[in-house]
């Protein structure tokens, strides 16, 4: 599946991948092949639980290192310090926004694969980081969510140090 946006994630998000794909790759990996063929060697690989249990995890393993080689593939680092335009909101931005009520709420734009919602960090190609993309203190965004549409005013853009 295309999307129709680049796959943006900051330094450290790539890092959080490397470091899964290499804990799964040096580590889980040869521990399970490790464990079936110990289970291979004890004969009747129908019956064997650790056989069959190790082939299954193998399966999830190769499957998740899959996964994640094509997302570190198709990543594009983005430093947010090294952003030359401050002033608008761009991949990186923490922006504080206020609603029609005005209820302020503050939030971070960064890759898809780092949303953390409760931690007020929202992905790249969520709807509201949409509307938000090349905003300046001041404007007004509307913003089609799935309780309906909204219009929030752009309070504050700060950038990482």
């Amino acid at each position: 599946m295309t999307v129709p946006y680049p796959n943006y994630i900051s330094p450290e998000g790539f890092a959080k991948l490397r470091a899964e794909y290499d804990h799964l790759l040096g580590t889980e990996r040869p521990r399970i092949v490790e464990v079936v063929s110990w289970a291979a060697g004890n004969g009747d690989r129908s019956e064997n639980g650790d056989y069959l249990y190790g082939r299954k995890r193998m399966r999830e393993i190769d499957f998740q290192l899959k996964r994640l080689s094509k997302k570190m593939k198709d990543a594009k680092v983005v430093d947010a310090r090294q952003q030359p335009d401050k002033g608008r909101v761009y991949f990186g931005a923490t922006v504080t926004i206020a609603d029609e009520d005005d209820n302020h709420r503050t939030v971070t734009i960064v890759g898809n694969d780092e949303t953390d919602v409760d931690a007020g960090r929202i992905g790249w190609g969520s709807p509201i980081s949409r509307a938000l993309r090349g905003a300046a203190v001041g404007d007004l965004r509307r913003v089609r969510l799935p309780a309906g549409e909204k219009e929030y005013e752009v309070m504050a853009i700060a950038y990482p140090a």
